[in-house]
């Protein structure tokens, strides 16, 4: 039977011992995040960090939670959503026909819009939120829908992607055999190179998604009416409401340490079930992608 060397063996338990610390780095905290929220405010300083609490000081915090300024927490939510799924439908009208262009036909500038595709998606996102606040408060749109969905509809990145799925993966004989069909540039991208896309269309919503959904500075910046914060602008509200972050507000506090925990729980759940249920599907159809022509 064959045996592994001294060293090799040291180095293999090294790499599981880096390894096991990592996991631990990155899990621990989401644990203690799901334990605290079960927790009563004082149980979250006195007990065990990772103890678990109860069910009823989880509903509990549920229920205050959701009473926190007559339900403003759902109208964050459901703002995020609203923001995040126009932006994402947006996002896809531009950006599959952008780099389908980009990839596949030829025009005028298309190397001076590539390239500028690249520089945009290497400047820092805040580095425009200052130009894009004074043009739409010159239009009168601050404190709007479309102050927010419109310029997060603005993805480079998925046009840069789409680019390298058209420029890779979909032959150009296969369009050109349409075109001797008969078919136009329209008919030829909807009817041949938009179903072969599949794989960066999905690609191209989940990070779309998940950039909208965390998306912080901007509707920040562009929203100053409360009612329209999605929920990531939301937890600063409550970060302030909370004593342990904020000693003004002493007793008379309306959030609690595992309130805020919750409220953070409920932030981050719908792109982790966005991740969950996609992950398969993005896999497959990336390697399915990869392997055609």
């Amino acid at each position: 039977m064959r045996t592994d060397h001294p060293a090799r063996l040291v180095v293999r338990v090294l790499v599981a011992a880096v390894l096991a610390g990592f996991a631990l780095f990155f899990v621990l905290p989401m644990v203690w995040l799901v334990l605290a929220a079960t927790k009563t405010p004082a149980g979250l300083i006195q007990d065990n960090p990772l103890s678990p609490g109860s069910i009823a000081a989880l509903l509990d915090n549920w229920r205050h939670l959701m009473s926190f300024q007559d339900g403003t927490v759902a109208t964050w939510m459901g703002n995020s959503v609203l923001y995040a799924a126009l932006s994402v439908a947006l996002t896809l009208l531009v950006s599959i026909p952008a780099g389908y262009a980009l990839a596949l036909t030829r025009f005028r500038g298309r190397r001076l819009l590539l390239v500028v595709t690249l520089v945009v998606m290497l400047m820092p996102a805040t580095a425009l939120v200052l130009p894009i606040f004074l043009e739409f408060s010159y239009l009168g749109l601050v404190n709007t829908t479309a102050s927010v969905v419109l310029p997060m509809s603005f993805f480079p990145f998925g046009v840069y992607l789409t680019y390298i799925y058209f420029s890779t993966s979909v032959p150009a004989e296969l369009l050109d055999s349409a075109r001797l069909d008969g078919c136009g540039e329209s008919a030829t991208f909807a009817r041949v190179a938009l179903p072969l896309a599949k794989p960066v269309v999905a690609l191209v919503a989940f990070f779309s998604f998940v950039t909208n959904w965390n998306n912080f500075f901007l509707p920040y910046v562009m929203l100053p009416d409360s009612d329209n914060y999605p929920m990531q602008v939301g937890l600063t509200q409550m970060l302030a409401a909370t004593p342990t972050f904020n000693p003004v507000v002493g007793a008379n506090a309306e959030v609690q340490p595992p309130e805020l925990v919750l409220a953070t729980l409920l932030s981050i759940t719908p792109v982790l079930l966005v991740f969950l249920f996609s992950q398969r599907f993005l896999v497959a159809g990336l390697t399915a992608g990869a392997t055609k022509g």
